[in-house]
């Protein structure tokens, strides 16, 4: 089963505009998804840089988010409930829910990866990535990423 993402705020491979930097107001992007599958208990949402410097880095997860939601609205508050039922983790910010794009030089891709689970996580909120993808294994039914990028101005 194909699942589709998407912004309002940006296009596949299209610059992610400053507002949702932290050139800006660092406030998370609307994002939405289609085609998960009918018996998918959860969807999870991670954005990650694989061009940072120090290796990939991770700037939103979201997780056992209920399978009937289609979207995370834009500037979602920064606590580790979601308002739809789901939960944030940790960035590489170290800080729960969205940190934006912030790259230290160069253009940047942004990967806006959602995955429809056949089970619910259960993990508390405030998990960072790699919890995540550890307890998704195995459970992933179908999944699909929208990619931004994002330049610094010198």
């Amino acid at each position: 089963m194909a699942i589709s993402v998407t912004s309002r705020a940006f296009d596949s491979m299209q610059a992610i505009p400053a507002a949702y930097t932290c050139d800006g107001a660092n406030a998370s992007p609307p994002v939405s998804w289609s085609g998960i599958p009918k018996n998918a208990r959860s969807i999870v949402l991670i954005c990650d840089d694989p061009d940072a410097p120090a290796g990939t880095w991770v700037h939103w997860v979201c997780y056992d988010i209920p399978p009937h939601v289609d979207s995370l609205a834009q500037a979602v508050p920064l606590s580790g409930a979601l308002a739809c039922g789901g939960k944030q983790g940790t960035n590489d910010f170290r800080s729960i829910g969205y940190g934006g794009p912030c790259p230290p030089g160069g253009t940047h891709r942004y990967f806006f990866k959602v995955y429809a689970l056949d089970i619910m996580l259960g993990l508390p909120a405030g998990k960072a990535k790699k919890d995540v993808e550890k307890a998704m294994k195995g459970h992933v039914m179908a999944s699909a990423e929208l990619v931004g990028t994002y330049s610094r101005k010198p």
